[in-house]
């Protein structure tokens, strides 16, 4: 099969294990050749990933000589690649129309305005808007963000209508950092108050399988939305969870995504569930560690499993509580050390902990960052007890970031 891997994915080693458990022969694609393993060879591919077409058409003629059973785009950048390349040599896949409405945020709200899915109020901020003006008519508080980036980079909510033009005006900048045209549009949305969660599925010929459902305990409230806590099972009421499921499988119709993994963001106020976010690709960073399924089997595994048509007998979570909390940066600088780590792993519950940021770094936080520190991760025999886990062990890790002798640059794109 086919892997495209993004150089600056921290998900590629969990991709090329799951592959190794299943014997299958892997190409890894990324945009530069030295991002991937030599140990690859001529089972490397270089792909120019900011141009799809191109992309897909170096993938097709690679196929000439070494057919491929699958292709997966591995992240964001990857998907609509894997979309195109796959529908060209008769591969499932996903529709390359439904693929980029998951990459464009206002495609994305109207699909799903189209087929009525529950969803904020939106509405589209040109260059020169009057952004005051269209944050009275879609209601505050409201949120405004860019249409392309993701891991809440560039989101902002603003309480008031000069509120929202400067964050406009932050946005901008934020997107003028990593190359963005400064005239692109901005998307405004009404804030929607609640409890967030997160789905992670699985599509098989556009029927979804919810795998999992994650709790957010931490309020995103904004005026940034870091997401630190992801814990499963929910402990929402059955009833609510339905509701969660039934709306997750009425927007990827709407999208009309068919196959593969999807990640979504919900929100839960007090009436009915909204759609925030959806992805056609797994859960971000190194969170799917928290989720295993059968014997022990990973979610990269059984994403695997299904690209190249062998099933899953088993789609059961474990019975077991679990989570993971996404280390926030605190503050700009340059990171000196992460201390307390032994303390941290000592905490009973807490069943791994990784810093994905080596010492000297840079580190820059939300809006304009979209890193963190690293990642910890918990068991227990409830949702309680795994959030309790995390956050005690949070709280002993000495975070020590010094300021830096000039400006911070601008994150990296790290994911």
């Amino acid at each position: 099969m086919l892997l495209i891997v993004p150089s600056v994915t921290y998900r590629a080693p969990d991709f090329m294990a799951a592959a190794r458990e299943l014997g299958a022969a892997v190409t890894v694609a990324s945009e530069r050749r030295a991002a991937m393993s030599t140990a690859m060879g001529e089972r490397a591919l270089t792909l120019r990933l900011s141009d799809p077409q191109d992309a897909a058409e170096t993938i097709v003629a690679r196929a000439r000589d070494t057919p491929f059973a699958a292709i997966l785009g591995v992240d964001d950048q990857g998907v609509m690649t894997a979309a195109l390349a796959a529908e060209r040599l008769g591969l499932a896949h996903n529709p390359p129309a439904a693929v980029a409405c998951t990459r464009d945020k206002a495609a994305m709200r109207r699909a799903l305005a189209e087929a009525h899915v529950p969803q904020p109020c939106f509405a589209l901020l040109a260059a020169g808007a009057d952004v005051p003006t269209a944050a009275r008519k879609i209601g505050l508080p409201c949120v405004v963000k860019p249409l392309s980036l993701s891991g809440s980079r560039g989101v902002i909510r603003a309480e008031d209508p000069d509120r929202a033009r400067a964050a406009a005006e932050r946005v901008r900048g934020i997107l003028a950092a990593t190359g963005e045209p400064a005239d692109v549009p901005l998307l405004l949305e009404s804030y929607v108050p609640g409890a967030e969660v997160a789905v992670e599925g699985l599509l098989c010929s556009g029927r979804l399988e919810v795998l999992a459902i994650f709790d957010k305990p931490d309020p995103l409230e904004g005026p940034y939305f870091e997401e630190t806590l992801y814990v499963t099972p929910s402990r929402l009421p059955a009833a609510v969870l339905a509701e969660v499921e039934r709306i997750t499988a009425q927007a990827v119709r709407a999208l009309g995504l068919r196959e593969g993994p999807v990640h979504a963001e919900l929100r839960v106020p007090d009436q009915g569930v909204r759609v925030l976010e959806l992805a056609a690709r797994s859960i971000g960073g190194l969170c799917s560690r928290a989720l295993r399924f059968g014997a022990g089997v990973s979610l990269e595994q059984l994403i695997l499993r299904h690209a190249l048509g062998l099933g899953a007998d088993d789609l059961a979570r474990e019975s077991v509580a679990a989570g993971v909390m996404m280390i926030p940066i605190p503050r700009a600088g340059t990171l000196v050390e992460v201390g307390g780590q032994a303390q941290a792993r000592a905490v009973e519950g807490i069943d791994g902990l990784q810093i994905t940021i080596p010492r000297g770094r840079p580190v820059v936080p939300l809006p304009e960052g979209d890193r963190y520190l690293g990642f910890l991760f918990a068991r227990g025999l409830t949702a309680a007890a795994v959030e309790r886990s995390l956050r005690e062990a949070h709280a002993r890790l000495r975070v020590r970031i010094e300021p830096s002798p000039g400006p911070v640059p601008e994150a990296t794109g790290v994911r």
